[in-house]
């Protein structure tokens, strides 16, 4: 399973962007930079979108990825509450074309939305994927994706604590796990359900004391003016657990 990292931080700038990452160069995870950091051609060869919730930065390149690869029809997959927001904000025929519907613009569709349930494992283009409920607005969901050979990781998405209530249902490798704010930001990352270093700590402790090991983590979402202080954190709680923990940067790939 190669992991290639489009966009790591929660803004935008001439030298970060949005949150999505793509697996093998076929499935995407999220579409915050899905168009700004690929040519057509890799474009081309995305089969599937995992969208994780229905925040802005989150699913805003699915319609110009829909625009820039109109021969083909793609999968969009997400829990309904999200691929409502896509279609009804984005998708809607007002702001962009309609375009999961045949249109008198459109011949055929070129998005499928294609609607999960939480803890139902589904196979998308050989991967088997299953939503997990996660802590954050408009019914945030993490994903635990396994590979045909048995490489398993689990995105958080955007999520608060309180990830103890799903480590017994996943058995990842590694864990990509929102940490946006440091732990000078610990009350406003708990209120707009993120989570800081500190709060990571926790929640590994949890996974470990259930599971009985700590799997490799990258971490993810990152605001840009607070990554040195988070990048520091983040060190200190990888020293004091034992474990690897990455910070994921935009180009960067992964090989599980």
């Amino acid at each position: 399973m190669l992991l290639r990292f489009l966009g790591t931080h929660n803004a935008e700038s001439k030298n970060t962007r949005l949150v999505s990452f793509l697996i093998d160069e076929v499935l995407a995870v999220d579409a915050g930079s899905l168009v700004s950091e690929l040519t057509f051609a890799e474009q081309a060869k995305i089969k599937a979108i995992l969208l994780s919730h229905g925040h802005y930065d989150h699913i805003r390149a699915v319609p110009a990825f829909a625009f820039n690869n109109s021969d083909r029809t793609t999968q969009v997959i997400a829990i309904p509450k999200t691929l409502e927001i896509l279609s009804s904000h984005l998708i809607d025929g007002v702001v962009y074309p309609e375009f999961a519907s045949e249109t008198s613009f459109l011949q055929k569709a070129i998005i499928q939305l294609v609607p999960v349930e939480p803890f139902n494992r589904q196979n998308v283009e050989g991967y088997e994927v299953m939503a997990v409920p996660v802590r954050h607005p408009l019914d945030g969901v993490g994903f635990e994706i396994t590979s045909g050979d048995g490489k398993t990781l689990f995105y958080t998405g955007d999520t608060g604590p309180g990830l103890s209530s799903v480590w017994g249902d996943i058995f990842p490798q590694l864990i990509i796990a929102d940490v946006t704010w440091p732990n000078s930001l610990a009350n406003a990352a708990k209120d707009a359900d993120h989570l800081c270093p500190e709060m990571l700590k926790e929640e590994l402790i949890e996974f470990r004391q259930l599971k009985g090991y700590l799997p490799k983590v990258v971490i993810i979402h990152l605001s840009p003016q607070h990554e040195l202080e988070i990048e520091r954190e983040i060190k200190e709680v990888a020293k004091s657990l034992g474990v690897t923990i990455d910070i994921a940067h935009e180009g960067e790939k992964l090989s599980l």
